[in-house]
């Protein structure tokens, strides 16, 4: 048995959070796994992103939020004051090494060897030896020196993505898992609070997977069978977590 999670945000703002974790973990895992050149695609579609839109913005004024509500909690009864001020001072440090002048990565951009690849990376076939010499001659540097200039060229993001790590890991807090079943396929769901994401933890054995769609106060599950991509008929057992 074999349970699969998935996650469909209910606004824009969490759906850039997402995108930016998957990032995040593409970008840590090509620093113990030797992927040669695909290592750039995450590197690149994360400044892509961040030249769209600056993030931190946003992501201060969640912390300020969180802040807000611990502090909140703190005076309760039955809070655990300790935990409650580590996580508070964790908190202000993340917002500190956001407080930084300029935009994220922009040094890349006078980073002559990577501004070489980014032009032809979105070209089909661009990354032979012909077309990127720099490139071949860069994989063939120890792993060891080619992880030295990973590490130094995500370095500026990484206070963004490691208080995107920790906000999504809040939000998913705030709500558990619970059993329930989509009858004919199909589960519809309402809450009385704004609600930011929405996860589905389901058995592969049941060969199917949700479509979840929804915003704010309602959502809707639809699953369906992989081998013949329809609509399935059949009642599904999952688990969903419903999170504000």
């Amino acid at each position: 048995m074999t349970d699969l999670t998935y996650e469909q945000p209910l606004n824009e703002k969490i759906r850039s959070y997402l995108r930016l974790e998957y990032l995040s973990e593409q970008l840590t895992q090509n620093l113990t796994h030797d992927y040669q050149h695909q290592c750039f695609y995450p590197l690149f579609s994360l400044c892509e992103l961040n030249e769209r839109c600056d993030y931190r913005s946003d992501v201060i004024k969640d912390i300020d939020k969180q802040l807000h509500l611990l502090s909140a909690w703190r005076s309760s009864p039955q809070a655990n004051a300790q935990q409650i001020d580590e996580l508070i001072a964790s908190m202000m440090g993340m917002r500190e090494s956001l407080q930084t002048p300029g935009r994220l990565g922009s040094e890349l951009k006078q980073d002559r060897f990577l501004q070489a690849l980014r032009q032809r990376f979105n070209m089909p076939g661009a990354c032979c030896n012909f077309d990127l010499p720099q490139l071949h001659f860069w994989l063939g540097q120890p792993f060891e020196q080619r992880c030295h200039d990973y590490e130094q060229w995500i370095a500026s993001f990484k206070p963004l993505l490691h208080t995107v790590s920790q906000l999504l890991k809040l939000t998913r807090d705030t709500a558990e898992f619970s059993s329930v079943t989509a009858n004919a396929g199909f589960y519809q769901g309402v809450s009385d609070v704004p609600l930011s994401l929405i996860r589905v933890k389901v058995d592969t054995a049941q060969g199917c997977y949700p479509t979840i769609s929804g915003h704010r106060n309602r959502y809707a599950i639809h699953f369906v069978d992989f081998e013949t991509q329809k609509h399935t008929d059949k009642s599904i057992d999952f688990q969903l977590s419903a999170c504000r």
